[in-house]
């Protein structure tokens, strides 16, 4: 193990980062994405410090293949631009490099300041940058050219001993970026670290905070959810801590009145995590199905509606306004959003035939 020392105001050393090395990290190099290594190459050849970061090393570390790997540096995005032919700066506030390889985006971003606390969007240096990470099993840093874990925060030790550890202190975390909140419930479920007392508490004590955030980054979120082979968990997590009725109140809502529309629902979620673990690659709306089956099906009598001979467009309209009430407030893409109505009503026996200038169905 290595150490990384800088001087203080006195000139004195102190002891910024550990280092490990690959036969303490113990990360394949194998399973490092090539083009992740060249754009860190690229950018080292021309002078910058770059490294991987925050998600994709703590899947390596606990053995998971990461989806993406983002980059860290300290060239500005306007110098990233001129660097690689294949990129384009993204963002408004704080602007991101995306580096295009074919249809996979490396995402790079300079290393932000602390100056505005966990959410300004002035650039800085790796020592701010690590106190801008969430917790600490994501505040690590990658050099794939020297094959080294750079830990400033003990990102290493609370993945091997299993516990999740916020960076910035708990009176501020959840103030400055509630959503925060979230993405804990969903770390420690997808890590298997434990969510400590003193931060299980601050979480439900500040859920509160999710109410002001907009719908596109909920939504953003709970697709993540979808997505992410973990719903059943995730959503348990999430309504132990309080965080759900912001997510889906509607639902929470029927949990309460109706324990056995409870349970159908954290069984269809069950189901979706099985469905994805197989591996397929299937459209946003056939999992959008298992969270909201169940309430379509308790909607009304769906035999005496077939046999009473409703007309199509009238009972899809109804049922999608009601659908669409229950899922807010995340506002999934429209067409996807039908195809899991649709499905429903399929699998209830209801066969409608919607004329096609209702929806819009993506093929």
């Amino acid at each position: 193990m290595l150490t990384r020392y800088s001087t203080d105001s006195h000139g004195k050393l102190r002891q910024q980062a550990v280092i490990y090395t690959k036969e303490e990290h113990r990360i394949p190099a194998e399973k490092i994405d090539k083009d992740a290594y060249s754009v860190v190459s690229h950018l080292r050849e021309c002078g910058y410090d770059a490294y991987i970061v925050g998600g994709a090393v703590r899947d390596l570390i606990v053995g998971r293949t990461p989806k993406d790997f983002d980059i860290v540096t300290e060239a500005t995005p306007s110098r990233i631009k001129r660097l690689f032919r294949n990129a384009r700066i993204i963002g408004r506030r704080f602007r991101l490099v995306h580096v295009c390889f074919g249809e996979k985006i490396i995402e790079v971003s300079t290393f932000r300041s602390t100056k505005s606390g966990s959410v300004g969007n002035e650039f800085g240096t790796i020592d701010e940058d690590v106190h801008r990470r969430d917790f600490t099993l994501n505040a690590l840093y990658y050099d794939p050219l020297r094959e080294q874990v750079i830990d400033y925060v003990g990102g290493v030790s609370d993945i091997r001993k299993g516990v999740l550890r916020p960076v910035i202190p708990l009176e501020r975390i959840f103030e400055e970026d509630p959503v925060r909140m979230l993405r804990a419930v969903k770390y420690s479920v997808t890590t298997g670290c434990r969510i400590p007392f003193g931060l299980r508490h601050r979480i439900r004590k500040s859920a509160h905070l999710l109410s002001p955030v907009s719908p596109s980054r909920l939504t953003e979120e709970m697709l993540k959810i979808v997505n992410g082979g973990h719903a059943c968990e995730i959503v348990r997590e999430a309504l132990d801590t309080d965080l759900y009725m912001h997510l889906q109140p509607a639902a929470c809502a029927m949990f309460y009145a109706d324990r056995e529309f409870g349970r159908a629902y954290m069984e269809s979620l069950r189901e979706l995590d099985e469905f994805s673990a197989r591996g397929d690659d299937v459209r946003l709306g056939r999992k959008l199905t298992f969270f909201v089956r169940d309430f379509i099906a308790g909607l009304t009598d769906w035999q005496k509606e077939v046999e009473s001979k409703t007309a199509a467009g009238e009972l899809y309209m109804r049922t999608w306004s009601q659908v669409r009430a229950f899922v807010l407030p995340i506002n999934p893409p429209r067409a996807e959003l039908e195809y899991a109505i649709r499905e429903s009503l399929r699998a209830l026996g209801v066969s409608v035939r919607i004329p096609k200038r209702m929806f819009s169905e993506k093929r």
